[in-house]
């Protein structure tokens, strides 16, 4: 599975890549909008072992890739789309980047994009949805470009509200995407 932009490839994950992710998700910045229990050496080796197996599952319904700079071949984060417990149809987006290429040349807009014209393109989704800390203004300002609405807010869990946020859930309909950046037509 390929996805490719201008800037990147997004692939499915292999064993080599393994060290890098464990890397960026050990930087104590990363950490900032996760649970405690998230940014464990332990959670990270099951949450990238998961990602491998589900490039295996048949039918697929997760696709989580990894990004990878087609300049030097390095693993800056990852992305994707998960239709697992979701009604169908609909999908939810995520997005992360190693802290080192936060805020940089647009890069999460680039793969954003990509992995929702994937989503709508691809899967024939009607929806997409997103969870987000309140506090992330970087996803939130990425959501409302690309025209999510906020669906509603809630208080989330202990370790958010002891911070004073809350777990924001975003929706993209087909149907306003579509708006913003029309898909190609197929010709019969």
């Amino acid at each position: 599975m390929e996805i490719i932009t201008k800037r990147f490839l997004l692939r499915d994950f292999v064993q080599e890549d393994e060290p890098a992710f464990l890397a960026y998700h050990a930087d104590p910045r990363y950490a900032e909008f996760c649970s405690p229990e998230e940014v464990t050496p332990d959670f990270t080796d099951q949450l990238f072992q998961r990602f491998m197996e589900w490039a295996t599952d048949v039918p697929r319904c997760n696709y989580q890739l990894a990004v990878i700079d087609r300049r030097n071949l390095e693993l800056i984060g990852c992305g994707g789309l998960r239709q697992d417990n979701d009604a169908t149809g609909q999908a939810e987006l995520g997005i992360e980047l190693a802290p080192l290429y936060w805020g940089r040349y647009a890069y999460a807009i680039e793969i954003g994009k990509a992995l929702i014209d994937f989503g709508f393109r691809n899967l024939g989704l009607e929806e997409i949805i997103g969870i987000s800390v309140s506090a992330n203004l970087r996803v939130s300002r990425l959501a409302e470009r690309y025209g999510f609405q906020v669906l509603d807010a809630q208080p989330g869990s202990d370790w958010m509200q002891m911070q004073g946020w809350s777990q924001i859930k975003w929706q993209l309909t087909r149907e306003s995407w579509e708006h913003l950046f029309p898909l190609p037509r197929s010709v019969n």
